[in-house]
């Protein structure tokens, strides 16, 4: 593992997490801090810097999931090392920058948190050595883009466009995971490394087609590429600082970055170099041309970076050494003039307070630094001599020139280049004269004047940045451009010159008519309509918000039909639905069971199965009386516990024991806010088809215990059992595997429990009974004292802390001793009452659970650093002076967590249940809030 690059990565996110705890302390101090994340990686990059310049490639790798081929596998080379210098570099403005944008009001502890997180999901990406890690922090990008989209969350069209933004980049993301995971089918690999070199492989493979198109409908997803282009724009509604930062530096990098990663993989086919140039070139004229008609600054803005990611998509597609190279440069320069035209519209609405073009006009005056500034940058969107954006923009006129494919493509390619020269001198034209000349600013409830001195730094560093490759492109950016086009051209890497002026040829008069045309156009546009008056529509806004309605009305029909309120319909679904996935592979591959000849049941064993028959027919007469039902019911569970312990599986028994007691408190709690009797069926075909499904499904589960019973010995459990003394140090084998063997499916089983537990707080901590709902009568009393439920608690925690203890070597562990620990609660609960109780007690269960979880976690990743999986068991002997030896299993770390969360889940549910109150007034309907109840438990309003 290499400290260095792990550092790197883990900045922006131990920042974030520092901005995020100190939540009490001032803006500055915020800024300072989230300042540190990118500033310090600059420094560790600079570090790296003379390795990658000769051409190395810095390595750390750690292993993850291997059974599926995910590692922690960093890679830093030239790519990486020029994207994570970027990403840092505009990062650090951004922070500064919006130190000074954000208002009073906005809480910039949070904005920071977002974007560091922002900062950190693309940071990995970019450094990912392995394709499925990649994916992981493809995804982070996308959903820290939505909490930063939508920062402004009392705004309808944030939350529009941040849902738009999720939407879009999250089922690309989907397409590239299928395409991820085809790649490494037919490698046979996931790190980048295995797969970078089997291009041959890959492109001659037969789902190299299906692979291609997933993986390009990712990358054009995420870059905002034809057809799904549309999410852009509607992500301006972001604070100004996200969106300089996601237009130039992040999310829509992400996709030309993809591109750029695995062009050696994917590029060099036909199939690939007319899609990912064809859908370049139509995205470059559509964003181009829709930017001419857009009266917002930063709409302006946003459809010049559509055009601008075309033409970077459009240079790759084309494939050519040069074009790539072309590409890469153009990464760069749209990088710097671009933040700094976002960061300069920022200002604009800073001190102006609008962005709309028909508002402003005549700023030169009230602003001359900011204009020059932002007139300097958008001349370098134009690509005007000079500027950065005049190099990379000769670089792809010249390579439309040469195209490869028939003559045709290269003329469609020339004509799109040259197109979007014009497009882009005009879009740029309007930016500047609509905005720093002509008549204005008016109908402004303010006077503009300049902003606060250092929030003009950033532009001003950007655009310093613009003028400097635009003059000496050689001493400037030559090196970072050879270091990160290398490393994806290798030895096809050409030879090139990096310099103003090559002389009179095609390509500068093709800019010089690009220019002349674009000027042109733009006035001619003013002359001929009133430019201020169009209103342009987006057709795949409204496709997506038909589609979206489509999709809420089936899902809202689908659950009007089958989720109407009825739960005893959704059970009879849920039960029907297992029974046809159960029996299809019987039905498909019809077996009969080999079942050996039944043994003889001992007369104790017929006396249990009588009791549990006959309990169970009981319940099927007497289902109307409620509190009748549950205590014959319980005896089936008791009989059930009893079973266990006939078959000598005392874990079993004792789990199935607490789980009846726990349950029969639950359903007497729930009780209470139900009618002491069922209502009578009203019809028999419904008596019978119940009948039916419930003697299919219980003869199937049936059938299904006794197979798994009557298996021979040499199965899996032999072989748990041989293991589970040497390997995991426990005489419990039911422990054992609880906690190490599928340790990480008791990981997510009490993940699941907790979040079940905080589903019914946040469902029950509001509601309210109506009073129709409300039992008549006196509550029920039960004859147990309440001295003798306190008396109990003491005495129940001793066992509950010995069954923890001995719980791995005995019968015992997390979850038997947690359910131990609630029951006397539970009783208390009923005799006493929740105030009582909670006034008493004072135990928050919420921590608790999340204290369990977070226990679980920790012991489980202690292990990893001893170089051993995750919740690996470790043991070690100590000498207690007075007891002796003491054996100690790792693991018991990890069952704390268990006993945390079960005894959290059981008591908040059942404590919930117990707070629901009969409505306070007359006309109250059902589930009525009451917002002046608090929760004794979790301070929050009931």
């Amino acid at each position: 593992m290499n400290p260095s690059l792990l550092l790197l990565l883990a900045l922006p996110f131990l920042m974030a997490v520092a901005v995020a705890s100190f939540r009490r302390t001032s803006r500055s101090t915020a800024a300072w801090v989230a300042a540190a994340a990118p500033l310090g990686g600059l420094a560790l990059l600079a570090t790296m810097t003379p390795a990658i310049i000769d051409g190395g490639i810095v390595r750390s790798y750690g292993e993850w999931i291997p059974q599926i081929g995910l590692a922690f596998s960093l890679r830093l080379d030239g790519l990486a090392w020029m994207f994570a210098g970027m990403v840092l570099a505009i990062g650090a403005l951004v922070v500064m920058y919006a130190h000074y944008y954000l208002s009073a009001r906005d809480s910039a502890h949070r904005f920071y948190c977002y974007l560091l997180l922002f900062m950190g999901a693309m940071l990995g990406m970019v450094l990912s050595g392995n394709l499925l890690l990649l994916m992981v922090f493809w995804e982070m990008t996308s959903i820290s883009s939505f909490l930063l989209i939508g920062f402004w969350s009392h705004r309808q069209d944030a939350r529009e466009g941040a849902r738009m933004a999720l939407v879009v980049t999250g089922g690309g993301g989907l397409a590239l995971l299928g395409g991820v995971l085809l790649i490494g089918r037919i490698v046979g690999s996931f790190e980048l490394d295995a797969v970078l070199a089997a291009g041959d492989l890959i492109r001659a493979s037969s789902l190299y087609p299906y692979a291609l198109f997933l993986v390009l409908a990712g990358i054009f997803t995420k870059s905002a590429q034809f057809p799904f282009h549309f999410w852009l724009p509607h992500a301006m509604a972001a604070p100004t600082p996200v969106s300089a930062y996601l237009h130039s530096a992040t999310m829509v990098k992400a996709g030309v970055f993809l591109l750029a990663r695995l062009h050696p993989a994917l590029a060099g086919t036909d199939l690939f170099f007319y899609t990912v140039s064809g859908i370049g070139a139509i995205t470059l004229l559509i964003g181009a041309w829709n930017a001419i008609f857009q009266h917002d600054l930063k709409g302006l803005l946003a459809y010049s970076t559509i055009s601008h990611l075309g033409l970077i998509t459009m240079l790759f597609g084309l494939s050519t050494p040069m074009a790539v190279v072309a590409g890469v440069f153009h990464i760069l320069n749209h990088a710097t003039f671009k933040a700094s035209l976002f960061m300069a519209a920022g200002i604009i609405d800073h001190e102006t307070g609008t962005r709309d073009m028909r508002k402003l006009g005549g700023l030169r005056r009230l602003m001359p630094i900011t204009s020059a500034l932002a007139i300097i940058a958008s001349l370098a969107m134009a690509g005007i001599p000079l500027l950065n954006g005049f190099l990379s923009k000769e670089m792809l006129f010249a390579e439309a020139l040469t195209a490869g494919g028939p003559e045709t493509m290269r003329v469609v390619m020339s004509i799109a280049a040259l197109l979007a020269g014009v497009f882009g001198v005009a879009y740029s034209l309007r930016f500047v004269h609509d905005t720093f000349f002509g008549k204005g600013p008016h109908d402004l409830d303010r006077v503009p004047h300049e902003p606060p001195r250092f929030m003009k730094v950033p532009v001003e560093i950007l655009v310093v940045v613009c003028v400097a490759v635009g003059v000496a492109p050689a001493i400037t950016i030559a090196p970072v451009l050879h270091a990160a086009a290398s490393s994806i051209l290798g030895a096809a890497m050409p030879a090139y010159s990096l310099s103003v002026w090559h002389g009179f040829n095609t390509p500068l008069m093709m800019s010089i008519a690009g220019v002349i045309g674009g000027i042109a156009l733009y006035f001619g546009l003013r002359r001929l309509i009133n430019l201020h008056a169009v209103v342009s529509r987006s057709i795949g806004r409204n496709i997506f918000h038909k589609q979206l309605d489509l999709v809420f009305g089936f899902a809202h029909r689908l659950t009007q039909g089958l989720a109407n309120g009825s739960l005893q319909r959704m059970l009879m679904a849920l039960v029907v639905v297992a029974i046809i996935v159960a029996a299809a592979p019987f039905v498909a591959n019809p077996a009969s069971p080999n079942w050996p000849s039944p043994q003889p049941i001992p007369l104790l064993g017929w006396a249990l199965w009588l009791v549990m028959m006959a309990c169970a027919l009981g319940a099927l007469f007497v289902y109307r009386q409620r509190l009748l039902a549950v205590l014959v019911v319980g005896g089936v569970g008791l009989m059930v516990s009893l079973t266990f312990v006939f078959l000598s599986a005392p874990d079993l028994a004792l789990t199935q024991l607490l789980v009846e007691m726990v349950t029969l408190v639950l359903m007497l709690l729930g009780m209470n806010y139900l009618p002491i009797q069922s209502p009578p069926e009203k019809s028999v075909w419904r008596k019978r088809r119940d009948a039916v499904i419930a003697i299919v499904a219980g003869g199937g589960l049936a059938a299904m215990a006794y197979t798994a019973m009557t298996l021979p010995p040499n199965t899996m459990a032999g072989e748990l059992l041989a293991r589970a003394l040497p390997e995991a140090y426990g005489q419990n084998v039911v422990n054992v595997i609880l906690v190490d063997f599928r340790g990480f499916d008791t990981f997510g089983e009490i993940t699941v429990f907790g979040i079940a537990a905080l589903v019914v707080h946040a469902m029950l901590r509001r509601s309210r009974m109506a009073p129709e709902q409300i039992m008549p009568g006196p509550p029920i009393k039960l004859p147990v004292p309440a001295d003798l439920a306190q008396i109990m608690f003491p005495l129940t925690l001793t066992v509950s802390i010995f069954l923890f203890l001995r719980g791995h070597n005995a019968p015992g562990g997390g979850f038997i001793a947690g359910l131990v620990l609630a029951v006397p609660l539970l009783i208390q609960y009923v005799i006493q009452g929740t105030t009582s109780v909670e006034s008493r007690f004072g135990f928050d269960y919420i921590r608790c659970i999340g204290a369990g979880l977070l226990i679980a976690i920790l012991s489980g990743c202690a292990s990893m650093l001893f170089g051993v999986p995750f919740l690996t068991s470790g043991h070690l002997d100590l000498h207690i002076p007075l007891i002796g030896e003491v054996p100690l299993a790792s693991a018991i770390g990890f069952d704390t967590g268990v006993y945390l969360v079960v005894f959290g889940g059981v008591m908040l549910m059942l404590s919930m249940m117990g707070t629901i109150k009969p409505s306070r007034t007359r006309n109250a309907r059902k589930g009525e809030i009451d917002p002046t109840r608090r929760s004794a438990k979790t301070g929050e309003m009931h």
